[in-house]
């Protein structure tokens, strides 16, 4: 059975750093590509950053230069590296996993609030 679990959401301040990472079980994660999306209250969610399973990645506009997205395909985990945070990236932020033949797995998401 496929498990994605998020961890190291929380708040922190304007200015300030945190990192996510999702631990991913149930033998996909080689074949995986990986991503981060979020959620903001009353909006979609959104692309933040993607990372295919041979090293490629791609970030949204509005976090390229700040975030950073690696794998770990010995620990099967996922990483954002989170700098220069802003009020704007207050969102639960989701782990992909997407299989080649399109079907996508989920983790529950984590909370990231960005506030003084």
């Amino acid at each position: 059975q496929v498990q994605l679990v998020e961890t190291g959401g929380g708040l922190v301040q304007p200015g300030g750093s945190l990192r996510l990472s999702c631990a991913v079980s149930g033998s996909i994660f080689s074949r995986a590509a990986m991503g981060w999306y979020r959620q903001a209250p009353g909006n979609q969610r959104e692309q933040v950053a993607t990372i295919t399973n041979g090293g490629s990645t791609n970030y949204a506009g509005s976090v390229k230069g700040r975030f950073t997205i690696s794998r770990d395909n010995a620990k099967s985990t996922v990483y954002l590296q989170m700098n220069s945070l802003k009020p704007e990236d207050t969102a639960v932020y989701y782990c992909n996993a997407r299989m080649s033949w399109g079907k996508d797995y989920w983790g529950q998401g984590t909370q990231v609030t960005v506030s003084s």
